[in-house]
């Protein structure tokens, strides 16, 4: 069996072998390479001890607690700066459910292997003879794509709860199916994940949500017991039905509308605003008798209080929080699309940040595609795009000129009046015409020139001036109709 292992790899695991050690590429790395995916880091095993390994490699540091040392490696791909290198280990209990109380390094590589979580993980591979190492079967469950733990499933978890989160996040990462009797263990050891810390599970959520597939993570992380451990206000939305616009609950509403930001491989905090943005719909819903339908009245303005309160026990970062739960509160912008004005969408855009607005939109589009509506930008949606991308852009004006009022009532000893706004008008005309003249030295000989005309006559050119600024001005609007097809 033949990989193409990188040169700065290969080169760690023969310096350890020149030194009478044994080397082997070991875990995920090799889970990669056997599903034909590039490994985003590479991790080697042997039975040097960390003060072996740090003599052999000058050019090192330890990593963790458990031995690990990471290898630099002077290269400027990221997966290749830092190849780490951890001695066999076997582990004794765990009593807080994440870390062993103890670790000793071990004298086989069996034994390290035997203590891994997952079969496609514990596998290794001498790339100096191309052989695998698969004692636990990987290989077979890659082909499968199941995921199934080493051992008694109950026994891997109890030792570390995380494992619990890994295996779902493994499942949406990979398009993996569960084992049976993993998934049974699963759910009878999901309250183990309440002894994990916020970050930890934080940052597999994380993961779960940039994955290919996070709509079938959460979904199953709420069937096995394990969501109300990660965000619990989500699991409120189950069963709770809506209004005639929504072919779901709101839990399915969120789910699917979190899904389409991932088919789109949208931003993570368009996913995140994606999951929560209509969290608070059960404490608002209201029947209307009138309307014979629930209403929802205000759930943004709550939901963004309760992003934001979810995230910071998340331990997500300020800028994070405040981003996310702004995409939130303001992702109802238009709930009446028929009057929407310029004036309306720049108002929205000074409420949600000029950075921000268009990452608004796209969160809308997964509110209307997680609605269960086929089509994702109809026209009045279109519209709107279109009036966002006209209220960003600076309008055509004299303000676009590199001299201003100022400068010229300076420089020719000028007074306010009508033959100064002529002049400007006059000379916005000549940069519109041929922008390469948009420069102070030019714009200035050029007043010299015109300033020497009668009133009549500077006003005439002034006046063409602002005709050709208004053509201009609606042909660039028009461009912006075209693209986004509106009329």
């Amino acid at each position: 069996m033949e990989f193409r292992i990188p040169k700065e790899v290969r080169d760690v695991a023969e310096g350890l072998r020149t030194e009478g050690f044994e080397a082997y590429l070991v875990g995920g790395c090799v889970r990669d390479l056997l599903i034909d995916r590039r490994p985003k880091d590479w991790d080697i095993t042997t039975n040097a001890k960390p003060e072996d390994i740090q003599r052999i490699f000058p050019d090192s540091f330890y990593t963790n607690d458990f031995g690990t040392v990471g290898v630099l490696r002077e290269t400027e791909d990221e997966a290749l700066k830092i190849i780490e290198v951890t001695p066999y280990r076997t582990e004794s209990v765990y009593s807080d459910k994440r870390r062993p109380d103890s670790v000793q390094f071990g004298q086989s590589l069996e034994e390290d292997l035997a203590r891994r979580d997952f079969t496609i993980n514990a596998l290794a591979y001498d790339e100096s003879k191309g052989q695998l190492i698969d004692p636990y079967k990987g290989q077979k469950d890659i082909e499968l794509k199941v995921l199934k733990t080493v051992g008694v499933p109950a026994e891997r978890f109890e030792e570390d709860a995380l494992r619990l989160m890994r295996a779902v996040r493994l499942v949406a990462e990979l398009e993996f199916v569960l084992d049976a009797d993993t998934a049974a263990a699963i759910q009878e050891k999901a309250a183990n994940l309440g002894h994990i810390s916020k970050e930890r599970i934080r940052d597999e959520f994380v993961r779960i949500l940039n994955s290919s597939q996070p709509m079938m993570a959460l979904i199953m992380a709420q069937q096995l017991g394990l969501l109300e451990y990660i965000a619990p206000d989500l699991t409120r939305g189950i069963g709770i039905e809506q209004n005639q616009a929504h072919s779901y609950d709101v839990f399915g509403h969120l789910m699917r509308s979190l899904q389409h930001a991932a088919d789109k491989e949208w931003s993570f905090d368009i996913r995140l605003a994606a999951v929560f943005h209509d969290v608070s719909k059960p404490e608002v819903r209201r029947w209307e008798p009138k309307k014979n339908d629930w209403t929802f009245h205000g759930h943004e303005v709550v939901g963004a209080r309760v992003t934001k309160k979810a995230l910071e026990d998340l331990k997500f970062s300020r800028e994070t929080i405040e981003r996310v739960s702004k995409l939130v509160r303001w992702h109802m912008f238009f709930s009446d699309p028929d009057q929407i004005t310029l004036s309306a969408v720049r108002r929205m855009i000074r409420n949600v940040g000029e950075e921000n607005i268009w990452d608004l939109l796209n969160l809308r589009i997964c509110d209307r595609i997680g609605t269960g509506r086929p089509k994702e930008q109809p026209f009045r949606f279109r519209k709107y795009k279109a009036m966002v991308e006209e209220a960003l852009r600076d309008p055509i004006s004299v303000a676009m000129l590199k001299t201003d009022g100022a400068h010229i009532m300076e420089k020719f000893h000028m007074k306010p009046g009508p033959r100064l706004g002529w002049l400007l008008n006059a000379l916005l005309e000549e940069v519109l015409e041929d922008p390469t003249r948009n420069n102070e030295e030019y714009l200035d000989e050029k007043s010299t020139v015109l300033l020497g005309l009668s009133d009549e006559n500077l006003k005439k050119l002034g006046d063409i001036g602002k005709k050709k600024r208004e053509e201009k001005e609606e042909e660039e609007i028009q461009k912006i109709l075209d693209k986004h097809h509106v009329c």
